[in-house]
């Protein structure tokens, strides 16, 4: 088969002039078109009003290699790429002799990861300091809804991890030369996502099909002998001397939070970006860590027609569309990048601290995107040695700083400060809001943003939003809403690893995921969890 690539048909094209369309191109005749599969379905809406979709098709062609010989060097007609996954096969002995591998932390990256353990038979034991995931969505709604905060079961913390109230986003940038997103893509449609997500170009299924997909992967796992132990924290790691490498420790076990010390010779750590009691106590017992760059900024919101109107003109609302996206980046002045970040079309701002007395915001939207709202994070890089001192901690301090001052800033009940665009650009406090109703739940506080923000981030979204009204019309209108305080973007360190997988003084612990600063989202993440499994269960056959 040949994969052709960036073919364009107008919006409303009838479904026999795809068809045409390929044969066309290829420059074949109709009979030698024996099928094709749609690969990659996106749309290209640089031309308002004359939006198109683009495909990437997988062709069934009569004397294909004469064809793709034709074309030569042309990058848009190639063989179509192997995208399947190789399971790692262990023998029965290798098996039978395995001690169980423990993975820590049941979001994407940690299920990946036991998903792939328990395909190749390792039995693995989930350990997830959080609640189940349907008891996790009741305790968060309670703080959204009775700002009643539960430490252990959050945004942040429990089954599904901080992706399972998201926009449900499953794309990345980031390269993937072995397609491991497309096996996490075909995971999840096994486990009850649409089917769409294989082919669409930006897939999202959204927070209430993620909580079903979650269960079901669980399922999974547990009928491969899997076995979970939710509201079990990580409190301590055991090692012992390593008899070949002097300069190195061996995990022997690890301390949870109900007592007991689990032996392990294996250990996944795929926490997520928010386990701060975890690092620090991995960063005091020697695990070597380094600060690292991240974001912080403000949610803000537009009435999801605005963000139609200027993305798609008169072919707003068109049912292949949906709700509009965007993605904006400007390079200010104050030397910073303040870019979007996690855009979640006709979706809610939402409660997301997992810490008592701290107020965090971010985004969410359902499968429908049909809410009012429109919002995205505007957010500021922050570098340590710059913003804050060069240790592996100081990241997590710099967040709780800010998070504490909009705690304080929205008067307290887990409120967020939030503030008039109008008013922002100005330099005033908000004493009140106009036209854009804000969606966070607990409640927001009119106040002045700059009170919980950095002078410089400030001062950088200051000069980035009049840019952004150059590209979309009416992002900065006076009544869009602005509430603080973003500060969760990413994993403010990474915990070092070697090409093997492993911490470089720890043999048998394998830091993974965004907490451990190899992944940013629900895709990447899932993408590293069967990278790792893929190293340990390598492990196993090496001895």
């Amino acid at each position: 088969m040949l994969r052709l690539s960036n073919l364009a048909l107008p919006l409303d094209h009838a479904e026999d002039e795809l068809r045409t369309a390929i044969i066309a191109r290829l420059g074949i005749e109709a009979e030698a078109l024996r099928a094709y599969h749609i690969f990659r379905r996106g749309y290209d809406a640089r031309r308002r009003g004359h939006i198109q979709l683009v495909y990437t098709l997988d062709c069934d062609v009569r004397d294909c290699e004469a064809v793709l010989a034709r074309f030569g060097d042309d990058q848009q007609i190639r063989p179509t790429p192997d995208t399947r996954w190789v399971a790692p096969i262990l023998t029965a002995e290798q098996r039978e002799r395995a001690a169980r591998p423990i993975v820590v932390g049941a979001g994407p990256c940690g299920l990946m990861a036991a998903l792939i353990l328990a395909q190749a038979g390792l039995k693995p034991i989930i350990l997830e300091r959080g609640r189940a995931v349907r008891q996790r969505t009741a305790d968060t709604f309670a703080l959204w809804r009775k700002a009643q905060f539960t430490a252990e079961s959050n945004v942040q913390f429990g089954e599904g991890g901080a992706g399972t109230f998201s926009d449900g986003k499953l794309y990345s940038g980031v390269s993937d030369p072995r397609h491991l997103g497309r096996k996490v893509l075909e995971e999840f449609v096994k486990a009850g996502a649409p089917e769409e997500i294989l082919y669409l170009s930006k897939p999202h299924i959204g927070t209430f099909r993620l909580v079903t997909v979650v269960q079901s992967l669980r399922a999974q796992i547990e009928a491969l002998g899997g076995e979970y132990r939710f509201e079990t924290r990580l409190e301590g790691i055991e090692t012992a001397a390593c008899a070949d490498k002097p300069d190195m420790r061996q995990i022997t076990g690890v301390r949870l939070s109900t007592g007991e010390v689990l032996p392990a010779e294996r250990v996944i750590l795929a926490v997520g970006h928010s386990a701060r009691d975890t690092f620090a106590m991995l960063h005091e017992s020697g695990v070597p860590m380094q600060a690292k760059p991240f974001s912080i900024g403000v949610r803000i919101e537009h009435p999801q027609s605005v963000i139609d109107v200027a993305r798609f003109g008169p072919q707003a609302g068109h049912p292949l569309l949906g709700a509009a996206d965007y993605k904006l980046v400007h390079h200010a002045s104050t030397g910073r990048g303040v870019y979007s970040f996690c855009m979640c079309p006709g979706g809610q701002v939402v409660a997301a601290t997992s810490e008592e007395g701290q107020v965090v915001t971010n985004g969410m939207s359902q499968y429908s995107r049909a809410e009012r709202n429109a919002n995205s994070g505007i957010v500021v890089e922050v570098r340590p040695g710059v913003d804050f001192p060069d240790e592996p901690l100081a990241g997590i301090a710099f967040q709780r700083h800010w998070e504490k001052a909009a705690f304080i800033a929205g008067g307290g009940a887990y409120r967020a400060p939030a503030q008039r665009v109008g008013d922002f650009l100005a330099g005033r406090a908000s004493t009140s809001l106009g036209a854009v109703v804000p969606s966070y739940q607990p409640g927001v506080t009119p106040t002045d943003l700059t009170t919980c923000l950095p002078d410089f981030v400030v001062a950088s979204i200051r000069e980035a939003l009049p840019r952004f009204e150059r590209k979309i019309k009416g992002y900065s209108m006076d009544d869009a809403v602005m509430t603080g305080v973003e500060t969760r973007t990413s994993s403010p360190l990474r915990i070092l690893r070697d090409d093997t997988g492993q911490s470089p003084l720890v043999c048998g612990f394998y830091p993974a995921g965004e907490g451990a600063g190899y992944a940013g989202g629900i895709l990447s993440a899932g993408m590293d969890g069967i990278r790792v499994a893929e190293w340990v269960a390598q492990s196993y056959m090496d001895v």
